[in-house]
């Protein structure tokens, strides 16, 4: 999240936390491995997402050592967080729908190739309501 969601975030006052990609509680909601199911399709069939919340969207990602930098470089300026090492997953929290998730789908696939890596897949993150 940037300076200005923060931000906002604070001026709003009470109410829950902002959501982040470590937040307590976050538990995988849906899961996208398999190339050939529509983004749409997956989540779809997973009754545990929460369509109206934020969700950690998380892709899984194979990345040769000397590239992880030169993929985190290229990731931070849309607010995606880098972690791992050989495999890494890029962060980020935001809204899911069906078109968006495809649109970084194909972003994260066309990183990791032109990096010499390898998309793998995406799953997304929510805390359990309580």
């Amino acid at each position: 999240m940037g300076l200005l969601g923060r931000l906002r975030d604070r001026l709003r006052g009470g109410g829950e936390p902002p959501l982040r990609i470590d937040s307590p509680g976050l538990v995988v909601v849906v899961e996208a491995f398999d190339l050939a199911e529509a983004d749409s399709a997956a989540l779809a069939r997973s009754p545990r997402w929460r369509a109206e919340e934020p969700a950690v969207l998380r892709h899984h990602l194979e990345l040769p050592p000397d590239q992880v930098e030169r993929a985190r470089e290229l990731l931070a300026p849309d607010g995606w967080e880098l972690r791992g090492g050989d495999r890494v997953h890029a962060l980020r929290v935001q809204k899911l729908d069906a078109l968006h998730c495809a649109q970084e789908r194909a972003r994260m696939a066309g990183l990791a190739q032109r990096l010499g890596g390898d998309w793998i897949g995406w799953d997304a993150l929510q805390v359990t309501p309580g």
